[in-house]
């Protein structure tokens, strides 16, 4: 009599199982160090975005800080200018970076004194839970729901 060869049903079925536990523990696992990416690269952009507003601010002393995200990035830098000072890259400052949208709002007194800048996840619960902040004194804050206005009333990153 001979046997078949190969592998049975049974088997099969034993393995596929074995993997769908696996991915069922990994799939989580993976969504949340993703989430924990986009966040630490957001807070790292709102570091960024302060820097280059102090450094703005000490080049253009008539203006003051930026009004927009525009006035810190730019491609053509030969000179740099007001109005496209190349200290922070094309993707941060066109806007969305990561996972996280930014904008910036500048003062309206002359030369500008004051500044905010807010991060949001673009989609929330994937690409992240938080949303940041900054103002002028280059403290990160967060919360969990949307900021409306940033001050000293919103938590400080640790």
């Amino acid at each position: 009599m001979l046997r078949a060869r190969g592998f049975s049903l049974i088997e099969l079925l034993i393995v596929v199982a074995i993997i769908l536990v696996i991915a069922a523990i990994a799939v989580p696992s993976y969504l949340r160090a993703r989430i924990d990416t986009n966040e630490s690269a957001s807070v790292a952009s709102l570091r960024t975005i302060n820097s280059a507003q102090i450094t703005y601010d000490s080049a253009y002393p008539s203006v003051g800080y930026a009004g927009s995200l525009t006035s810190l990035g730019g491609t053509s830098c030969n000179p740099p200018s007001s109005t496209s000072s190349c200290l922070i890259d094309t993707a941060l400052a066109a806007g969305v970076k990561t996972g996280y949208s930014f904008s910036l709002t500048g003062g309206s007194d002359s030369p500008a004194s004051s500044y905010q800048v807010f991060s949001s996840p673009t989609l929330w619960n994937y690409s992240g839970i938080r949303y940041f902040c900054s103002f002028q004194d280059a403290v990160v804050r967060y919360s969990m729901s949307q900021i409306a206005t940033c001050d000293n009333t919103v938590s400080p990153l640790n």
